[in-house]
């Protein structure tokens, strides 16, 4: 047996609610941006991921009207600091709804360090960055998606095996419901089957 939830009917928050604890893991794009003022600004977005290919975009979803998206269409700048579990507390630290003149780094503690192509600083003790300029928004509903056009990316030499980062050294950290967060995991490695490689014949689809 099913339960059958419709939004027409559900409210806004508990349908969300639900959406969000089945809609998981979702990785986190750690934003860094700055004010037209200077003020710098670093908060969590867990609706998060990779828009393009070739030029590279990545993306993440500011619900309402939130301090990353006015920065970032004020300045057309920003950095996605990765979330590493080592930096849990701060992470979530920088969830709290500060005032816009508040600096979320000196408010829980980390440290700025110079990106190389923007003047968005990016968090000093996270292992990468993902350098951004704005390439677009997009208002749906009560939320806007922004799109960013990736200009570098900064990897720690210490998650790195050879040319690749390596997922164990990189600990994600990754949000699910509620207040539940998630950390790696058992890993599975699985390549993909070519159709050519498929096993037996394929016979068609199946009736429903």
């Amino acid at each position: 047996m099913r339960r059958d939830l419709d939004p027409e009917i559900i409210s806004s928050r508990d349908f969300y609610a639900v959406l969000n604890a089945v809609v998981v893991p979702r990785p986190i794009a750690w934003v860094s941006s700055r004010s037209a003022d200077g003020v710098l600004n670093l908060a969590p977005h867990s609706f998060f991921t990779v828009s393009c290919v070739r030029p590279p975009m990545v993306q993440f979803t500011s619900v309402g009207r939130k301090d990353s998206l006015n920065n970032v269409e004020a300045t057309r700048e920003f950095v996605v600091n990765f979330a590493a579990e080592p930096l849990f507390e701060q992470v979530n630290a920088t969830a709290t709804n500060f005032p816009p003149e508040i600096d979320e780094f000196a408010a829980v503690g980390l440290h700025v360090e110079p990106s190389t192509t923007i003047a968005v600083p990016r968090v000093a003790e996270s292992p990468v960055a993902i350098e951004c300029t704005l390439h677009t928004t997009v208002e749906l509903g009560d939320s806007t998606v922004v799109i960013g056009r990736v200009r570098r990316i900064s990897i720690d030499e210490s998650v790195m095996d050879g040319n690749h980062p390596e997922i164990t050294r990189l600990q994600p950290l990754a949000r699910l419901g509620r207040n539940e967060w998630s950390t790696l995991g058992e890993i599975r490695d699985i390549s993909r089957i070519r159709y050519s490689d498929w096993p037996g014949d394929y016979a068609g689809p199946r009736d429903a």
